[in-house]
């Protein structure tokens, strides 16, 4: 496999690592990026632009990143709230009163960041086209009672997320979409190749994604999901299984239909290296230039709202205000680290003790939520390079 791209001194193990990416963990094609200090230092790219074609990934080439999404729709609210636009601990009721129905008067708006408002499943899935829909996926998540009362546990909102900080996010604004925002304060004055809904003329440089089959491991064998993981996810009616089916069919994620619609919690598309520079910005200037979080908002993005066991994921999580937090299920750099995983593959996040900022995409999507192994596989040796 040939591997184009550069690493700085010292972080030859992470181009070790994303080789053998290739060679032993079944990756198609991907590209990884990671910044220190806010100038970057990996840059790497191979494989195929499409899971299933032969035209080589080029530099600049884009995927579908999933639930990597939310790490970046989470900083939309984070500098809301950072402007004085936005309270965290105000009841969402108090800017989307419709929302207050069935019991959840007193959801606040850090329950819906952090996956505490109750409502991570429909009593009835939408369709794809409906949950394009911004204003029927707001009428679904407002109309739907809780499957807790909101505050009291957390449990991955996987889908709904989705509706509940886009809808939010217009309420607040007057009518601006996350994915408007994601465009006019990140992307475009980072220069970052991020897109929540996707423009048309960017879909020539976004690759085609696809199931891959997981690589045996050398030496051992293939590892197996906890039996409570297996039975959650195989049983129709449990929540977890749900949670995953509030759309169902499940959306074709290579139609231009879409990648062009905004959905704050599955859809975003992303080089790594636009990842990565997003996720440096949050923890200070890139290549001399802005930051995009004050040194409190940084602090806020990073201190833990939910932890313990997951409703859904049946896995003990922990998470932020809006991002993943770093625990055992969801390894990332350091106990200080935070960011976001892509069911499937992708991963961003900032260390900021280490000054590190990753981002890491792939066509090739597996089983499993929270710890792709090729994406670990590329932390693994970011921390032996900045530990060495």
């Amino acid at each position: 496999m040939d591997v184009n791209g550069v690493v700085a001194g010292g972080f030859e193990p992470v181009r070790d690592a994303f080789a053998r990416n290739f060679t032993a963990l079944g990756d198609r094609g991907a590209a990884v990026a990671v910044y220190r200090d806010g100038h970057r230092v990996v840059d790497l790219w191979a494989g195929t632009r499409d899971v299933d074609g032969t035209d080589p990934w080029e530099r600049g080439t884009a995927q579908i990143v999933r639930s990597a999404t939310k790490g970046v729709a989470a900083a939309v609210v984070l500098l809301l709230h950072q402007r004085g636009e936005l309270d965290l601990d105000a009841p969402v009721g108090a800017y989307w009163p419709e929302f207050k129905a069935a019991g959840k008067e007193r959801t606040r708006v850090w329950h819906l960041l952090a996956h505490r408002a109750g409502v991570p499943a429909l009593d009835r899935p939408l369709t794809p086209a409906e949950a394009a829909d911004p204003v029927r996926g707001a009428e679904a998540v407002a109309a739907q009672a809780p499957a807790w009362e909101p505050g009291t546990d957390h449990g991955y909102h996987a889908h709904t997320w989705s509706w509940l900080i886009g809808e939010l996010v217009r309420r607040v604004t007057g009518g601006a979409t996350v994915g408007e925002l994601v465009a006019r304060e990140i992307a475009r004055p980072l220069g970052a190749g991020l897109w929540l809904g996707l423009p048309g003329e960017e879909a020539a440089r976004v690759g085609r994604v696809g199931p891959v089959e997981a690589a045996r491991p050398e030496g051992g064998l293939r590892t197996r999901p906890k039996r409570a993981v297996a039975e959650a996810y195989a049983d129709p009616g449990s929540l977890t299984r749900r949670a995953f089916a509030a759309i169902t069919p499940a959306p074709d994620e290579n139609d231009p239909a879409y990648r062009a619609a905004v959905l704050a919690g599955s859809n975003g598309i992303a080089t790594a290296d636009g990842l990565a520079r997003f996720y440096a910005s949050l923890i200070g200037e890139v290549d001399g230039g802005r930051r995009l979080f004050t040194p409190e908002t940084t602090e806020a993005a990073r201190t833990g709202r939910s932890a313990g066991q997951d409703r859904v994921l049946v896995v003990p999580t922990r998470f932020g205000p809006g991002p993943m937090l770093h625990s055992p299920a969801s390894p990332l750099l350091s106990a200080g680290s935070f960011g976001h995983p892509g069911r499937g593959g992708s991963l961003g996040f900032a260390d900021p003790e280490s000054g590190i900022a990753f981002g890491y995409v792939t066509n090739g999507f597996r089983a499993g939520v929270t710890a792709d192994p090729r994406a670990q596989a590329l932390v693994r040796a970011v921390r032996a390079a900045v530990s060495g």
